[in-house]
């Protein structure tokens, strides 16, 4: 398998070592870059090849929140999981509608760190229990679902199907064996799903289908 290169923001050193020893245990995951804010990591990340980035959420200069939608902006394709002591919903919700792809908190086990890496970098997200509560609870407690989903969707058998397999944490791959078609084929159903929806990521799909009943 090809190594998922990581980048490590943080600004305590002793943490960034800590996820360091945690990670080396699994050969596919190599850290290529350490950044004390954002600041710095979005310099380093020029010309730099990452896959997935761990990023705190309070750091100096250039905080998580910022650094996301900045690494977002400017390189679209790396995943970013928020690693955080901060276990509170607007936190979550805000992270996730800006494009991170899991969210995770510092008393997280390695072995979920690592399982969260391999599932951001295959399916596009991570979705944990933490994850799932804040968006049930923006849903269906507070009421405010910003997302102007297009209304009157017909989606094909296909795509529901997909639709329900995404919604129970299946990377492509795995939904791809299920149904019998290559992850590509998924990951442009996965793509149709988005347009037709009018969502902006697959944390968007989750949402939808849970507003809708789906699951």
């Amino acid at each position: 398998m090809e190594q998922i290169k990581i980048a490590i923001a943080d600004d305590y050193a002793i943490y960034r070592d800590g996820l360091k020893i945690g990670l080396k245990p699994d050969r596919n995951l190599h850290v290529v870059l350490e950044a004390g804010n954002g600041v710095e990591l979005l310099e380093r990340l020029d010309g730099l090849d990452v896959d997935v980035i761990l990023m705190d959420l309070k750091m100096p200069l250039m905080d998580g929140i910022e650094a996301t939608r900045e690494v977002k902006k400017k390189f679209p394709s790396v995943k970013i999981l928020a690693i955080t002591m901060y276990d509170d919903d607007k936190f979550i919700i805000h992270l996730m509608e800006n494009g991170a792809n899991g969210y995770l908190l510092k008393n997280t086990e390695p072995e979920e760190i690592r399982k969260a890496i391999y599932a951001a970098h295959e399916s596009g997200y991570y979705f944990n229990d933490i994850v799932n509560k804040a968006l049930l609870k923006k849903l269906v407690l507070r009421g405010n679902f910003k997302p102007s989903f297009n209304q009157q969707i017909d989606f094909t058998e296909r795509e529901m199907e997909v639709l329900k397999l995404i919604c129970n944490e299946k990377t492509a791959a795995e939904i791809g064996h299920e149904i019998f078609l290559s992850p590509r084929s998924v990951e442009g159903i996965r793509q149709r799903l988005i347009d037709k929806i009018g969502v902006r990521n697959t944390a968007g799909l989750v949402m939808f289908a849970v507003k809708s009943g789906i699951i």
